[in-house]
């Protein structure tokens, strides 16, 4: 059997092994009724959910004639550094610096990593998801999550 597109052949590939990661690490979980589901209900059809549609890309590239086989090309090592800086200091920030800090800068690291980034935007879009996330998370949801720096923790969260 031949590859006809490498693109797809390793995006399929990966939808399948983060399907089937998610599906068996949802296991540990009690997965409760159709009535009530439990914790693992929903990660676990997720993850079955996206390891079909990596079959279904994987299906394609094996079947589907591309004019030239689609390959993959050179990895982007800027974008990919700058996205996964952006969340370890994400992950790093939230319990420390709070939510209003961490995810603007989430939001403005992710932006650089693009070609076409601007300030005013990136700066737009972290204030407007910063106040979506507080309305949703913290006042809708009532998540206990740390909105500043621990030393105004104080004050309240």
């Amino acid at each position: 059997m031949q590859i006809k597109s490498q693109k797809d052949f390793w995006s399929g590939l990966m939808f399948i092994g983060v399907g089937v990661a998610f599906a068996i690490g949802s296991l540990e979980y009690s997965f409760g009724s159709s009535a009530r589901p439990g914790p693992a209900y929903f990660p676990f059809g997720l993850g079955v959910a996206m390891a079909i549609l990596g079959g279904m890309v994987l299906f394609k590239a094996l079947t589907v004639d591309t004019a030239d086989g689609e390959p993959i090309g050179k990895w982007a090592w800027k974008p990919l550094c700058m996205i996964v800086g952006a969340l370890l200091v994400f992950g790093w920030g939230l319990p420390r610096l709070g939510m209003v800090i961490t995810l603007p800068l989430l939001i403005i690291i992710s932006a650089m990593a693009g070609d076409e980034f601007h300030w005013k935007d990136a700066v737009l879009n972290a204030v407007i998801l910063t106040v979506m996330s507080y309305v949703i998370f913290v006042w809708g949801l009532s998540l206990t999550i740390p909105l500043w720096p621990t030393m105004f923790a104080a004050s309240g969260t």
